[in-house]
């Protein structure tokens, strides 16, 4: 039984690949071009992009199940083509690829930031509206967009299910992630202040192990949330100086601040060539995932025969 990984070498991707592994799964890990986190593992690397349907169809060539963990994060506004184009253009070829070669199913990576977050009056469950609006963040349109083409594709014939994690963290992330950043940030005493609020942080391990479980078990077509515990951005700096030594930033920004700040946070990290740590999409996001991802942790999961 081939397994397929897009974006196999990425933060989810590597965690991923280690539990198909570990399940005694034969694994073939679409790469694009960072293959850090694949070192020492007995696993099938072929280049791919998902946006070269070609190589997609070759890399899905006897697979009987493909998982896409390739996509785009963004906390720029200004990103909005290169979302459009990996995040929806390239999950539309992943699904045409599938259909193509007879994929038995598809397992696919969306985000929290999908679903229209900006209710108050109940817990996030996976029954939730996505987002439309033309005024939510471009990387929240392009994840809403990647998942209307999934079931598009489930319309035709496809198997598939989608999971929607939420702040992901965790080892293997090599390039790093955002949050990744901020931890790098905070361990070397380089982050001047934390903003107020927190998210739902969710270890990238136990979001491959769900993933793993949604494959075997979950419903043809269902949407999962894969959540675990909300934390304040203060509490996860404390947790890094209990670790490294290096003393917790005093300076802790109301939100209000942070937004009139963060443009000219934004305009000096590009100055100095650095990817920005705070944006206005980012604090944002941070915004949405304070106001309701304590209620996540009380949303559905996987069916009981899964857990």
């Amino acid at each position: 039984m081939t397994t397929v990984v897009t974006g196999g070498a990425g933060h989810i991707g590597g965690a991923l690949v280690r539990a198909l592994l570990a399940s005694g799964r034969s694994v073939r890990a679409v790469v694009h071009r960072d293959r850090r986190a694949l070192e020492g593992l007995d696993v099938e690397t072929v280049r791919g992009d998902v946006l070269d349907p070609a190589s997609l169809r070759q890399a899905f060539d006897g697979a009987d199940a493909v998982y896409h963990a390739a996509g785009h994060v963004s906390i720029l506004m200004n990103e909005g083509p290169l979302l459009e184009a990996v995040n929806v253009r390239g999950t539309r070829n992943v699904v045409e690829a599938c259909l193509d070669c007879g994929v038995c199913r598809l397992v696919h990576f969306s985000s929290i930031h999908a679903l229209d977050l900006g209710r108050r009056d109940a817990p996030v469950d996976e029954s939730w509206a996505s987002v439309r609006a033309s005024s939510y963040l471009p990387y929240d349109r392009s994840k809403a967009e990647g998942e209307q083409e999934v079931r598009a594709g489930i319309q035709r014939g496809l198997d598939a299910v989608i999971l929607n994690p939420t702040a992901v963290i965790g080892p293997l992330d090599y390039r790093p992630s955002h949050m990744g950043q901020v931890l790098l940030a905070l361990a070397h005493g380089k982050l001047p202040a934390l903003v107020e609020g927190g998210f739902d942080w969710v270890d990238v391990r136990d979001v491959a192990e769900g993933a793993v479980l949604a494959e075997l078990h979950g419903e043809a077509g269902a949407r999962y949330i894969l959540s675990g515990h909300w934390i304040s951005v203060r509490d996860v700096a404390q947790a890094v100086t209990s670790v490294t030594g290096v003393r917790t930033p005093r300076l802790v920004c109301p939100m209000p601040v942070a937004r009139i700040g963060a443009p000219i946070a934004t305009a000096l990290a590009r100055l100095a060539g650095k990817r920005p740590l705070y944006t206005r999409a980012a604090l944002c996001l941070e915004r949405e995932l304070s106001d309701q991802s304590r209620a996540c942790n009380a949303g559905p999961r996987l069916p009981s025969a899964a857990i």
